[in-house]
């Protein structure tokens, strides 16, 4: 493991879950959190409400504006490749944010972090062991199944001057996301875990609990 500064350990003994949009990694980390009493870290949450003046901060650095930029230049002014790649290429930046925060968390017991943001190829370089991250992605049906059911997932959440090519490219650069994750996660060694709806979330969260077994037993 390389050496990383690491205050008060909790590196080192953190679970990781990555992978990508709608496979339920929220829900897993939290069923675990409760079952066997480890703190949850939600990358998510932090990074859309904790991180924004860092974001702010950056921009003025490079010489850009500090307001975020408006929802048609996100997503109708590129490609879903385009968007894939700007995607991957910020949460080299985004990871080092997340480390500060899981750095000043303390526990007895393992921290779970999930999120899609916590990368494979960032993660790797700091695991003891690939049995430490699991990626969870979903099958092309089951992600099918959460854009057609869950409102965060089929809308956008913010508004465009062309909502359904919007939507279309955000679900074209998730799946091309999710794609790199795998490729990503096979490169390190670390396990992939398909969710394709047949299992409920408990039966998930006992698959990854098994992956985990040697940390949280």
């Amino acid at each position: 493991m390389p050496e990383v500064w690491d205050p008060l350990g909790t590196l080192r003994r953190t679970l990781w879950i990555g992978g990508a949009q709608w496979a339920g990694k929220s829900t897993v980390a939290r069923i675990l959190a409760h079952r066997h009493g480890l703190t949850a870290y939600h990358y998510d949450y932090h990074d859309a409400r904790g991180h924004q003046d860092r974001r702010i901060a950056r921009r003025l650095a490079f010489g850009e504006p500090p307001e975020n930029p408006t929802p048609d230049s996100v997503w109708l002014d590129s490609t879903p490749q385009e968007l894939a790649e700007q995607t991957v290429a910020g949460f080299a930046v985004r990871f080092e944010w997340a480390l500060d925060d899981l750095r000043g968390l303390y526990s007895e017991r393992p921290i779970i972090a999930e999120g899609w943001g916590l990368r494979p190829e960032l993660v790797a370089p700091l695991l003891e062991s690939p049995q430490r991250m699991i990626v969870m992605v979903p099958t092309e049906d089951f992600r099918q199944h959460q854009l057609s059911t869950l409102p965060r997932a089929a809308a956008m959440g913010t508004s465009t001057s062309d909502p359904e090519r919007a939507q279309a490219n955000r679900v074209a650069r998730d799946r091309l996301v999710a794609e790199d994750a795998v490729r990503r996660a096979a490169e390190s060694g670390i396990r992939v875990l398909e969710v394709d709806g047949s299992r409920d979330a408990e039966a998930i969260a006992d698959a990854v609990a098994d992956h985990f077994k040697e940390s949280i037993t």
